[in-house]
């Protein structure tokens, strides 16, 4: 493995930590202009990746090569994208912290919180928390890192239809036009458009807060139901979407656009997307804890779900959706009995957020 690539300056190549379906459709296609490093905790797996050009059965461009080791893909990579789940994305970055500066741009792929909470608090003892205990992975990086230059990745991109070099396009947000200009160089392709956004938070949170619409779409999915009842779904969704990302920082704006609307309509007709086909197993009747220990990658909708219903507890908002569903994965309500309390909610204005 050429270690030199650090020596030179002009054609250094760029750092893609965590190398799940994501990471590995993110790796690919970073490597079709650009040599790509690739951070994996497991040694089989970088070894496979540096040996085989392989990662779970999946093809990685040969011009990828993969390390275990933090300060090396730091010393070696300017620009990083992170693609790693909300779960393990703090104690990533707080490994990854004694070898980063301020001269790196992280751009991550994350659609999912971070929850923190005082010491001795958890999820099992706590009744309410505040915007300030929920963290996006931009300001988790703040947080624990001197990193300044941070962007975001997120739109609808399905990682099988990227990994089979499909048409696609993603939005890169900062607050940082140098960022966006260098996702968009390193990025953009004739099959990939990117697009820029200065709404890093917004598109955040579109990512975030969709994953809620989309674990409830596949559960319409597996009752039987129709398109009528998806329409109805996905456009109350939006609603919800909006009012909950405008409390939590975002803009409209940000919602409306590829990573919200965009990625809502996408995720909430794939059986591809792993939020839709939890929703489509609850729904069928299996156990939530089945699901999950059974999927490959996790569903960030679940733990978001969680998070926002313990938000709203400190907000005068309602999010009948977020709330029913809550009590879907959490209480034992069923699927059924939470689409009769969704139809029963007294709403009857449309479209009132621009008001």
């Amino acid at each position: 493995m050429d270690m030199n690539w650090k020596k030179s300056s002009e054609n250094k190549p760029v750092g893609v930590i965590g190398i799940g379906s994501f990471g590995t459709a993110i790796s690919n296609l970073l490597a079709e202009k650009n040599n790509v490093l690739v951070y994996a905790r497991d040694e089989a797996v970088v070894k496979a990746i540096n040996e085989t050009h392989m990662v779970k059965n999946r093809k990685l461009a040969e011009s990828i090569r993969a390390t275990t080791d933090p300060e090396m893909i730091c010393d070696s990579c300017d620009v990083m994208f992170p693609m790693i789940p909300s779960a393990a994305f703090r104690e990533v970055m707080v490994r990854f912290a004694p070898f980063l500066h301020p001269y790196h741009f992280l751009i991550h792929g994350t659609k999912g919180l971070s929850l923190s909470l005082p010491e001795g608090k958890d999820l099992g003892n706590i009744k309410k928390i505040r915007r300030k205990n929920i963290s996006t992975m931009s300001e988790v990086i703040l947080e624990e890192t001197v990193v300044e230059r941070i962007g975001c990745l997120a739109g609808p991109n399905l990682a099988k239809e990227l990994l089979e070099n499909q048409p696609g396009a993603t939005v890169i947000a900062s607050r940082y036009n140098e960022v966006i200009r260098e996702g968009q160089r390193l990025l953009r392709s004739d099959n990939f458009q990117v697009y820029g956004n200065s709404d890093i938070v917004g598109v955040e949170l579109s990512g975030v807060l969709k994953n809620i619409i989309a674990i409830a779409s596949g559960a319409l999915s597996g009752l039987g139901l129709g398109d009528n009842a998806k329409g109805l779904l996905i456009s109350r969704g939006m609603v919800e979407l909006v009012y909950l990302g405008k409390a939590m920082g975002g803009s409209t704006q940000s919602f409306l656009g590829l990573a919200g609307v965009g990625d809502l309509v996408t995720t909430c007709n794939s059986t591809l997307s792993r939020n839709f086909t939890l929703g489509y197993r609850l729904a069928k009747g299996e156990r939530l804890t089945d699901i999950v220990a059974d999927m490959e990658e996790v569903a960030e909708g679940v733990n978001t779900v969680k998070l926002i219903n313990l938000f709203l507890e400190s907000t005068d908002l309602r999010a009948p959706i977020t709330e029913n569903l809550h009590k879907v994965l959490f209480e034992d309500l069923k699927v059924e009995d939470a689409l009769q309390n969704l139809m029963k909610i007294p709403i009857y204005t449309d479209i009132d957020f621009f008001d």
